[in-house]
């Protein structure tokens, strides 16, 4: 469903200028930002673990994601920023395990 709602935005039209592509796709970037704001603040704290190896998930994606488009190799920029791409999802993963890891142990017994 929400894909319906921004196809309209994301569609790229022929002979569409520059100035008005970039503002079509700063609207959908704000949009994204302002819903994951309200979802993210409205998430209570029992469910941040599940929800962290959720994220974790969808930065593995992402990371796939970037490798495809760095490998690609088309353009110099295309690589340097699926490069760039791909270390901020792998630092993402990363992180997100290492705190559902030390978020789990605190639930485990304390050994003497």
């Amino acid at each position: 469903m929400p894909m319906l709602v921004l196809a309209p935005l994301l569609a790229t039209a022929a002979g569409e200028d520059p100035a008005s592509r970039f503002i079509r796709l700063l609207t959908v970037f704000l949009l994204a930002m302002w819903v994951g704001f309200e979802v993210i603040t409205k998430v209570p704290q029992r469910l941040h673990t599940p929800l962290t190896s959720g994220s974790n998930a969808i930065s593995g994606i992402t990371a796939v994601g970037a490798i495809v488009v760095a490998g690609a190799m088309v353009t110099g920029m295309g690589t340097v920023f699926g490069f760039l791409a791909l270390v901020l999802a792998m630092i993402n993963v990363v992180g997100g395990f290492v705190v559902t890891h030390r978020m789990l142990a605190m639930f485990n017994p304390k050994k003497k």
